[in-house]
This record gives C-alpha cells, structure tokens and sequence, in this order.
C-alpha cells in the first residue's frame, strides 16, 4: 500500500499533537484543539508558543482547518483503511501477546513498503459471528484522541474464506495500561494526575455514548497508557480499549430478551447491580452501568490497582454484596470533593 503525500503536521494541534476536531485559531497566530487550549489557557493564561497572555474570550473557530481536517479524515481511510498482510504488515511472531475467548492480539509490524509510517502496532483477531461488524465500529470509533486508534482491516490471502474471524491493525502502546503502571509504582500518584487520567477517560466514554455504545469492560487493564508524565501531567495521555459494543449499538439489534451470553464473561468484579441480576439480558447494560464500572476504575486508581473487593474472595459473595447496595469503601489517599 503506497502512503500518502500529504503531510498531516498542519492538521495537528501542538499541544496534543492528535488531528483537530474543533479547531480555534487564536491571537498568537496558532491554531490549537479547542479543549486543549482551554485547558492550557486555564491553568497558565498565556500562550504555549509565544508565552504571552492569552484568554478564552480571544479564540475563534478556525472554519478553514476544519473543513482540510475533514477532507483529509475522508482522504486517510479511503487510502489507509485496508492492508494485506506479508505485504504492508507482518506478524512478528505467531505466538500471540494476549488472547482471550474472542480475541487474539499480535506483535506486528510495518513491511518496508510502509516504513516511513513509525507507529508501533499490533494486530487484533476477533472471532465470531459479529466480527466484520464489530471491526467496522473500531475503526469509525477510533477518530477520538483518547480510545485506542485503529488503522484499519488487514486482509490474509491464505484465509479468504475464514468468514467469521477479522483482522485488523490497531497502534501498539508500549507502556501497556493503567493497571500494569499502578502495579509497577512503589506509591499511587498525585491526585491531579489521577484527576487528569479520569478525565481523558470520561471524554472517551462520552465520545463512546455519543455513538450509542456501551463499554461494558470498563477497567484500568482496559485503559493503554500512551504517555506518562508525573512533572507535567498535561502531557500524560491514555486510551481505552476494548469496548464491547454491546447494548444499542446498531452491532447488536435485539429484543428485550436477548440473552447475556453475547458477551464474554462478566467483569464481576466491576459489574453494576443490576448487570449481576441473575435474570439480566443485554439491555441491562447502559451507559449507567458503565458509570458505575467507572466509578469502580477509580477505586482500582486510587488503591494501585488492587482488585476491587479484594477481601472477598468468593465472586458470588460479591455478587451478593453489590446486589444488596454495598458499595467500596472510600480510599484513604482519595479527597472528600471526589
């Protein structure tokens, strides 16, 4: 596959260095993301590149870049959307670095048709009924700058006719995720950098419930850590992954009574009430549902990435627990206006 011409640096805002979204252009003569220069603005007042004050009164839209941004977005997925595997990708090994009941992930890498592309990547395997659908949300879904970016489907030539598995390219983070971070550290971090962690998670499951999906896997194993500045948190960048979309999605269209067992196997642990009812069908699971999951990822941040009820040992005791309206006591390290 032959790579664009077009360079995309003007597209990107140089504070988070992602494509614009909302672009606004302001007095220094720069364009920024409008989120971001707000929140820089907000906590320094002056400008990032010229460092001379700078308010949100003096932003406006900046309608020229907007419209480049969404004629390249077209652009990019027409070209970059499909790839053959041993001819723009490779396995780097066949053994897989991770696989689950319907998902398999690989080591990957760019072929030297592809080499002045330096993003690290892996290759996601879905198996199911579902899959080409779901591949197809991955992809659309991951125009956001804090869920996991997915270039597109890798097609094998030496299994065209295997109809019910898919592959596709997704970028590799090499710090791996939240958990395995918390784990490593000898203490939790600052509470502002938990804070500015959960919001970049929030703006993505926003994003996610804009879309009509419901995450219904939310937890710090499940967040990809991309970037992780202690000195300067605005720096610290995370992704989540491995959303189910599961519930009002136009992947799953359903009755009232669809059973449960589309999914994989229920995150207990992290799981709303009413999703652990006995008689729960995939409506149960709604953007409330993953409001409380998030609420449990908080925890999880909070106490290093301890197990949630972690005294507990019987799932089913927590099962029972969760179900009668008990909730994780609050840690000690977590403020009272959180």
């Amino acid at each position: 596959m032959s790579n664009m011409n077009t360079s995309d640096d003007a597209l990107r805002c140089p504070i988070t260095m992602e494509l614009f979204r909302d672009p606004v252009l302001a007095p220094d003569g720069h364009t920024y993301e409008r989120q971001a220069i707000e929140q820089w603005i907000q906590r320094h007042g002056t400008s990032p590149m010229t460092r001379r004050p700078l308010s949100i009164e003096q932003l406006y839209p900046n309608r020229t870049v907007k419209e480049l941004v969404d004629s390249f977005g077209i652009l990019l997925r027409q070209k970059n959307s499909r790839f053959i595997l041993n001819v723009d990708v490779k396995k780097k090994n066949e053994r897989p670095l991770v696989q689950t009941i319907r998902k398999t992930i690989y080591g990957a890498e760019w072929l030297s048709n592809n080499n002045n592309n330096q993003s690290e990547i892996i290759l996601l395997k879905i198996d199911g009924t579902r899959a080409r659908h779901e591949a197809s949300f991955y992809i659309d879904l991951s125009h956001h700058p804090y869920i996991i970016r997915t270039f597109g489907l890798v097609y094998d030539r030496n299994n065209l006719d295997q109809k019910d598995a898919i592959l596709l390219l997704q970028e590799y983070a090499s710090e791996g995720s939240l958990y395995e971070l918390l784990q490593k550290r000898n203490r939790v971090p600052d509470e502002k950098i938990l804070i500015h962690i959960f919001l970049q998670i929030i703006e993505a499951m926003i994003w996610l419930a804009y879309n009509h999906v419901v995450h219904s896997n939310l937890a710090c194993r499940n967040v990809l850590v991309f970037n992780f500045d202690e000195n300067q948190p605005q720096k610290t960048v995370m992704k989540i992954t491995d959303f189910s979309l599961s519930q009002y999605s136009q992947l799953y269209p359903m009755t009232s009574d669809t059973p449960r067992k589309t999914l994989d196997v229920i995150p207990i642990r992290y799981a709303a009430p009413e999703v652990l009812s006995s008689n729960a069908t995939l409506n149960v699971y709604t953007e409330k549902s993953d409001i409380y999951s998030m609420g449990v990822l908080m925890w999880e941040a909070y106490s290093r990435g301890s197990l949630p009820w972690t005294n507990i040992e019987n799932d089913n005791e927590v099962i029972r627990r969760v179900s009668h309206g008990d909730l994780l006591s609050q840690p000690s390290n977590c403020s009272q206006s959180i």
